[in-house]
């Protein structure tokens, strides 16, 4: 698992590169209980083991973006649910500052559905 989540992150040109790592950091420095894995080929971060979000690429644009798994439960203006039922996603401009604020407050709010016990943890 180690080595598929390696080759992703370091296979990636920059600065796609250095933003996903930056994401990866946020996210994992969120709370103890966040932890990294792979599902479905991509980086995906858990909650006590239960799916949080992912970090992936546009096919298109190539832009970075974090899938939020119960998105549809998040409202904020930079979520977009596209055709999606369940998820959200915050697409990311690597070639500008991260909006660091608007990053942790979405996933703060998503992580918050699971400590409240909305979303149900085995």
């Amino acid at each position: 698992m180690i080595d598929i989540l390696s080759n992703y992150y370091l296979s990636q040109v920059e600065p796609q590169k250095s933003c996903l790592f930056a994401l990866r950091s946020i996210i994992l420095n969120l709370d103890e209980n966040v932890s990294e894995t792979v599902k479905y080929e991509m980086p995906c971060f858990c909650y006590k083991k239960k799916m949080f979000c992912f970090l992936w690429t546009d096919k298109k644009t190539n832009e970075p973006y974090i899938l939020m798994v119960e998105g549809k439960l998040l409202s904020h203006p930079e979520l977009e649910q596209g055709n999606r039922s369940r998820m959200k996603i915050l697409r990311i401009d690597p070639s500008e500052d991260l909006p660091i604020e608007t990053i942790e407050l979405i996933l703060n709010d998503a992580l918050d559905l699971y400590k409240s016990g909305r979303i149900k943890i085995k």
